[in-house]
């Protein structure tokens, strides 16, 4: 695996940052939550992208996404008019969501979402469109040394205000990859693993 174990007390969720120069214009100054499928692939959002688009507009015929005010995000190339929510729960839902931190999830199940809107918790965020890679292809993207990768936390992926996120999280992780080159120890610098689902 191309993520270590020290940060195996993640659930299922780690942050990919875009390194300064990434070509691909889809992930360019992305700061991205992914998580692991069942199938083994790794799926996520886009975290610091803003659609243009209101959720009645990608999805008019989604029951209440018309009263949804909220900005939308563009979560990635994949399918963009697939609906993704990422909320904070305290009990897992019955319908299918990924658990990225211990009370936040990610699911692009119609009813759920639905039901989301319909009585919005106090944090979640809404996507249009999904990131998404073949198996072994986001090993092969961190190898070659287009991204950094730190820990998810509650404060980078429900952040309400993106603005300056990504340099805020290259200035972070590439600090730490400095330090750990001197030699020094540094707790949550090391690329953490998804655990097995």
């Amino acid at each position: 695996m191309f993520f270590a174990a020290p940060l195996y007390a993640q659930p299922n969720g780690v942050v990919l940052v875009a390194k300064p120069g990434l070509a691909d214009p889809n992930f360019s100054e992305t700061v991205v939550l992914v998580t692991r499928s069942d199938e083994g692939s790794t799926v996520g959002v886009i975290l610091n992208r803003a659609d243009t688009r209101s959720l009645g507009e990608i999805a008019p015929r989604f029951r209440g996404a018309q009263s949804f005010k909220q900005p939308v995000y563009a979560g990635g190339p994949v399918l963009r008019d697939v609906i993704v929510a990422l909320f904070k729960a305290e009990v897992p839902s019955a319908e299918a969501a990924f658990r990225v931190l211990p009370q936040v999830y990610l699911t692009m199940h119609p009813a759920l979402i639905e039901r989301l809107l319909a009585e919005p918790p106090r944090e979640m965020r809404i996507y249009s469109g999904f990131s998404g890679w073949a198996p072994q292809q986001l090993e092969a993207e961190i190898e070659a040394g287009r991204w950094y990768v730190l820990p998810a936390s509650e404060a980078i992926v429900l952040r309400r205000d993106t603005t300056g996120l990504w340099a805020e999280l290259v200035a972070k992780a590439s600090g730490e990859r400095t330090a750990i080159e001197r030699g020094m120890h540094v707790a949550d610098a090391a690329t953490p693993s998804f655990p097995a689902r």
